[in-house]
C-alpha cells in the first residue's frame, strides 16, 4: 500500500490487484514496438499509477479519524507526514520506471503531447480530474526537467458539472427562530465517530446556549437564522477534531459554525464553538499542517470553506485540506491577477533589509516574496553562513511540519519564469547582483532557480508604532503564545529579534523568518541567575558548542523598542522567562510527548 518504511493500518480500500496491473503495463510498454500504442499505454500507466496514488490518498483522513479515536496522537504526525510526501514519492518512484521502458519519452518531446491528448480526453469526465491533470504534469516535469508552469486548478466545465450533480457535501439544519438540543445532538454525530460523547445531551445544551448569547450580543446582526449547514464528516490533526459548519442568516450571508472536540480517556467532548471569521481564517488556513477531511467531495468542501472566509482565494483552500499541489498554482494565478487588476509592478519590500533574503511584493498583493541571497549581509551574526541550500532546506521543514498556527507556511517554487515586465527596474538590478546564483535573466524572462512566496503579514516592529495600548497588549500576548506554539512543535527561532515576526489580517502572530531555525530538543538552555554579584569570571557554558540560550535574556533578544510593550510581555508570559519552562517542554518533548496547542481563543471554550 505505501511507498515508503512506514506502514499505516489498512482499511482495505486499495484492491491487490492495482500492482499487478501496473506492472503488466511496465511490460507490455517495453516490449512495444509502435509509437503510437506505447503512448496509448503510456497514458493508461499513468492513469493506473494515479489511480492507485489517489486511493492510498483518501484513505489517510479515515486513519486521522482512527488516530483521534485511539488517542494516538504520535500515528496521526505520523499520518500527516507520510501524506504530504505522498505525492512526491510516487511521482520520483515511478518517472524512472517509465523512462526506463519507454526510452523515447526523453528524448522526444513532442511524444509527450501525444500522451497527453489521449490523458486529457479520458480523464475529463472524472471527478478528480484536476489532481489528474497536476500528477501527469509533475511526472512531465520530472522527465524533461523544465521550467515550473502552472496548470489550471480549477475543474474542467465536465467535471464541474458532474461534482455538482453529486449529492450535497454537507447537511442542513432548518432553523425555526432557534436551534434546537435535539437539532445540535444530531448535528453532532455527522462526523461519524466510533466512539461516544461523554454526554452528548449537555454538550449540545452548552452550544444552544451559547448560540443564544451570541444572538444577543449582535454577532449575528440581529438577523433571524434560517438554517445551519454542517459538513459531513470530520477535520482531523493532531489531539484535535472539528465539526465544521455555517450559520445562513436571513440575509442570505454566512457565518462560521466550527465545533472542536476532545477525546478525554476513549470519550469525546465539545470543548469550543467557533463563530467568527476570524476564528475560522485562523483555524483553518496553510499556516498549519494541512487537515485530514473524511468527506471526499473535496471541490463542494472547498466551495463551502470559502463561503465563510470568502478573502481567502478557493485555490488556497485546497492546501488546507491537504491537496497543496493545486493551491500552489492558485497562489501565482492569483498574484499575477492583482497585479493585473492593480497595474502595480514587484518592488522591493518597504522597511528592514533582509539579512539572508531580498524581499519583494506590491501594495494590492496577498503575497510577499523572497530570493535567497548569494550571501548574507555584514548584519549577519551566526558565524559561517552554510549555503542557499541550507537555507532552503529550513524553508522546506517548516512545510513538513505542523506550524501550529503560528509559522507562515511557504511555497517553494523551482525553476520558475516570469517576465520582466513584472519587476521593477532597481528590484531586477538588485536580485540579479545579490542574488545571482537563484536568478538569471533569459531575454524577456527572469528565471528562478528557487522562489520563496508566503501570506503577507504586519512585521511586528512596524505594527506597533501605530497601535493603541489596547492593540499592543493583545499583540504582545498573540507573541508569547506564537513563541509557546513554536516551542511545542520543536521549533526554537535563536533570533529572536521582533522582526522576525509579523500580525496576520485577524491579529494573529506569526514567525515567518526561519533561517534561524533550530530544534528544541537541541539547544543548550542555561541561565546567569545563579552567579553571585561581582563573579567576573566566563561562566561555563560559554565554552559549551551548539546553540546555548538564556531564557532571561528573552525580553531584550525580542528587540521591542516600546517599554510598555516589553512590561506587558514580561506581565502576560513570565514563565518564557524561566528556565524550568523551557526545560519542562524540552523534557517533554525529549520523551516523545505530543504537546498540545492553542489553536482557538480562550473566550470559545464551552466552560
Amino acid at each position: 500500500m505505501t511507498i515508503g518504511s512506514w506502514q499505516p493500518e489498512k482499511l482495505g480500500a486499495i484492491p491487490p490487484s492495482a500492482n499487478l496491473q501496473i506492472d503488466s503495463l511496465f511490460e507490455q510498454l517495453a516490449a512495444c514496438n509502435d509509437t503510437d500504442t506505447k503512448c496509448t499505454i503510456t497514458c493508461d500507466l499513468i492513469i493506473a499509477v494515479f489511480d492507485l496514488f489517489y486511493a492510498e490518498l483518501c484513505q489517510y483522513p479515515h486513519l486521522a479519524q482512527r488516530a483521534f479515536e485511539n488517542r494516538d496522537p504520535v500515528s496521526s504526525i505520523e499520518i500527516s507526514k507520510r501524506r504530504l510526501n505522498l505525492y512526491s514519492e510516487y511521482i520520483e518512484q515511478y518517472t524512472p520506471r517509465l523512462l526506463q521502458s519507454y526510452q523515447e519519452l526523453s528524448k522526444l518531446e513532442e511524444l509527450w503531447d501525444d500522451v497527453e491528448k489521449q490523458y486529457r480526453l479520458k480523464i475529463e469526465n472524472r471527478y478528480e480530474a484536476d489532481i489528474a491533470f497536476s500528477f501527469a504534469h509533475s511526472i512531465a516535469r520530472r522527465i524533461y526537467q523544465g521550467e515550473w508552469r502552472p496548470v489550471a486548478y480549477s475543474f474542467s466545465k465536465a467535471s464541474e458539472s458532474r461534482a455538482n450533480a453529486l449529492a450535497s457535501a454537507y447537511t442542513t439544519f432548518p432553523v425555526e427562530g432557534q436551534i434546537t438540543q435535539e437539532q445540535v445532538v444530531d448535528l453532532l454525530q455527522v462526523a461519524d465517530l466510533k466512539i461516544e460523547f461523554a454526554d452528548i445531551n449537555a454538550d449540545a445544551n452548552k452550544i444552544v446556549s451559547r448560540v443564544v448569547d451570541i444572538s444577543a450580543m449582535g454577532d449575528y446582526e440581529d438577523l433571524p437564522l434560517v438554517q445551519i449547514d454542517v459538513l459531513n464528516g470530520g477535520f482531523y490533526r493532531d489531539l484535535s477534531a472539528f465539526i465544521v459548519g455555517r450559520v445562513v442568516k436571513a440575509s442570505g450571508e454566512y457565518a462560521p459554525f466550527v465545533i472542536a472536540l476532545l477525546n478525554e480517556d476513549g470519550n469525546v467532548r465539545v470543548d469550543a464553538l467557533l463563530h467568527k471569521t476570524a476564528d475560522a481564517h485562523n483555524l483553518l488556513s496553510s499556516t498549519l499542517a494541512n487537515f485530514h477531511v473524511t468527506n471526499e467531495l473535496y471541490y463542494q468542501t472547498c466551495v463551502f470553506l470559502y463561503s465563510i472566509m470568502p478573502r481567502r482565494p478557493l485555490g488556497l483552500h485546497y492546501s488546507t485540506i491537504g491537496f497543496n499541489h493545486v493551491g500552489k498554482v492558485a497562489v501565482l494565478e492569483e498574484l499575477k491577477q492583482q497585479m493585473r487588476d492593480s497595474g502595480a509592478v514587484l518592488a522591493s519590500s518597504p522597511g528592514f533589509e533582509g539579512t539572508v533574503a531580498i524581499g519583494f511584493t506590491f501594495e494590492a498583493s496577498t503575497y510577499h516574496l523572497k530570493v535567497i541571497r548569494n550571501k548574507p549581509t555584514n548584519s549577519y551574526k551566526w558565524g559561517e553562513f552554510e549555503g542557499i541550500d541550507a537555507v532552503l532546506d529550513k524553508y522546506r521543514i517548516v512545510h513538513q511540519i505542523n506550524r501550529t498556527g503560528s509559522m507562515v507556511d511557504n511555497i517553494i517554487y523551482h525553476n520558475l519564469r516570469l517576465h520582466r515586465d513584472m519587476f521593477d527596474e532597481a528590484l531586477l538590478d538588485d536580485i540579479l547582483s545579490q542574488a545571482s546564483d537563484s536568478v538569471s535573466l533569459h531575454g524577456n524572462y527572469v528565471l528562478f532557480k528557487s522562489l520563496i512566496v508566503q501570506l503577507k503579514i504586519i512585521p511586528l516592529t512596524v505594527f506597533f508604532r501605530n497601535a493603541s495600548d489596547a492593540q499592543c497588549r493583545k499583540i504582545v500576548n498573540n507573541l508569547g503564545h506564537c513563541i509557546k506554539n513554536n516551542m511545542a512543535a520543536n521549533i526554537f527561532n535563536k533570533d529572536l529579534d521582533a522582526r522576525n515576526y509579523g500580525v496576520g489580517r485577524y491579529d494573529k502572530v506569526f514567525l515567518f523568518d526561519y533561517d534561524a531555525l533550530e530544534k528544541l530538543t537541541e539547544i543548550k538552555i542555561r541561565t546567569n541567575l545563579d552567579r553571585e554579584d561581582g563573579e567576573e569570571d566566563i561562566p561555563d557554558w560559554y565554552f559549551e558548542d551548539g546553540v546555548v540560550f538564556l531564557p532571561e535574556e528573552i525580553e531584550s533578544g525580542l528587540q521591542l523598542e516600546h517599554r510598555e510593550v516589553r512590561r506587558q510581555f514580561c506581565e502576560l508570559h513570565p514563565d518564557l522567562l524561566t528556565v524550568d519552562y523551557w526545560q519542562s517542554v524540552q523534557d517533554k518533548l525529549i520523551e516523545g510527548e505530543v504537546l498540545g496547542l492553542r489553536t482557538y481563543p480562550e473566550s470559545r471554550k464551552l466552560v
